[in-house]
């Protein structure tokens, strides 16, 4: 293998542990082996980052053509990213795809798997929703399977990516993979009818990816199923006072989708109101609910302001050294990008090409001033620098939004969340 896809592979890895509060892989496949992994597209480039650097696996990305510059191509080509021609792209793309799945079988044939992302694109927003499977990626491994004579084993596996939210520093993921299908037991059947075989492998293949996601089939459903759990702190939702086990909360998200889903629970246009309503005053005073839940369960005591001023030099070095380089990254990204499924990840490999060689051009000045021991120390230690900066921004937050708020105001708004929160029980108990 590529040195280079190590080395990125271990930064990556490194990076994204730094990123996510929170990480658990369900089922860990084998390194190599023979395998197409289809996963959901959530979160755009985010995706492929945090399978191939968390799911073990090394595997070669099938990614979309127009992204493929002279500039991008030596970068993908380190990367494992191998072009999919769209007819959107403007090319020929029967001539040119048949070349790519001529690439597909070779690699699958060398022991190598393949990633591919069967909903073939991600939404503006990103939601709890499973796109239709597309039949690319059950089609390549048959045409391997044509290609070698039948004489080897081939797999397809379900990948599932659950986000609380791709976009924010801090949030968690779960990766949950379905025991791998071997394409070889349909061999009979696929000589008698091809067409027939592959439509149904990919139906089996989407009803795998369902289970290993929370999958909320109305769009307008998701919005709400996604306000519940955060109002009702359960769930894969984002939140920063929620220490519960990660696949127990995933449980949690995914029966409250099939319940839903299956009409065993009706958002009613009441509820529907009563949650509206909140989110717009929380909206109109410009704060999020678990900035405002944060809020209402903190005191503000003595001692938590003395750990404040105690942490501000650590703060102002996070700064210099992390927050910095982020919002200059984080302004450039949201007026460059619209569609903010692509903010999370793009801000990540920024700050890694951008803050880290500063940073890392910053330690080789140190020793002359501390010593070597110190310098390795403290370069070690400025993700926890950025950290720092990050809990002293929400404290102070938190003490600005209830300073701001008018008592009466303050108060008003704690018992409409009590009383939605009532409600929602009320419904989710039903």
């Amino acid at each position: 293998m590529r040195p280079l896809y190590f080395i990125m592979f271990y930064i990556l890895n490194y990076t994204l542990r730094l990123y996510f509060r929170n990480v658990k892989v369900i089922n860990k496949p084998p390194k190599y082996g023979k395998t197409i992994y289809v996963s959901n597209h959530a979160a755009s480039f985010m995706d492929p980052l945090v399978i191939a650097a968390f799911n073990r696996s090394v595997v070669y990305f099938m990614t979309r053509s127009d992204v493929f510059t002279s500039f991008t191509k030596p970068i993908f080509w380190v990367a494992h990213m191998l072009p999919i021609y769209r007819q959107r792209d403007g090319v020929n793309t029967k001539e040119k795809n048949i070349e790519v799945f001529k690439k597909c079988t070779e690699t699958l044939l060398r022991n190598r798997n393949l990633l591919i992302f069967g909903e073939g694109f991600t939404d503006d927003t990103f939601i709890r929703r499973l796109k239709p499977i597309k039949k690319g990626a059950v089609r390549i491994g048959f045409t391997t399977l044509e290609a070698c004579n039948w004489k080897e084993n081939i797999y397809i596996a379900a990948v599932g990516c659950n986000y609380s939210d791709p976009a924010r520093f801090g949030s968690d993921l779960l990766i949950k993979n379905s025991k791998p299908i071997l394409l070889n037991q349909y061999q009979s059947e696929y000589q008698k009818n091809p067409s027939k075989v592959i439509s149904e492998v990919t139906l089996l293949v989407e009803g795998l990816l369902k289970e290993e996601l929370t999958h909320v089939e109305e769009i307008e459903n998701a919005e709400y199923h996604e306000k519940i759990m955060m109002l009702e702190r359960k769930g894969m939702f984002d939140s920063f006072s929620n220490h519960s086990d990660l696949e127990a909360r995933w449980e949690y998200s995914s029966s409250l989708a099939k319940r839903i889903n299956e009409s065993k629970l009706t958002i009613t246009p009441e509820l529907k109101s009563s949650i509206d309503a909140y989110f717009q005053k929380l909206k109109k005073i410009e704060t999020s609910d678990d900035l405002f839940y944060d809020s209402i369960n903190n005191r503000f005591k003595s001692i938590h302001f003395l750990i404040q001023l105690a942490l501000i030099p650590f703060s102002i070095l996070g700064f210099v050294h992390c927050a910095l380089f982020y919002f200059l990254i984080k302004r450039f990204v949201e007026k460059k990008f619209r569609r903010d499924v692509f903010w999370g990840s793009t801000k990540l490999i920024m700050m890694i090409f951008i803050a880290g060689p500063i940073n890392l051009g910053i330690f080789f000045f140190l020793p002359d001033l501390i010593g070597w021991p110190l310098s390795i120390l403290y370069f070690l230690l400025i993700p926890m620098l950025g950290y720092s900066f990050y809990l002293s921004m929400r404290f102070w937050q938190r003490v600005l939004l209830v300073s701001e708020l008018k008592r009466e105001d303050h108060k008003n708004l704690i018992k409409e969340r009590a009383d939605l929160k009532q409600k929602i029980n009320n419904f989710v108990e039903s």
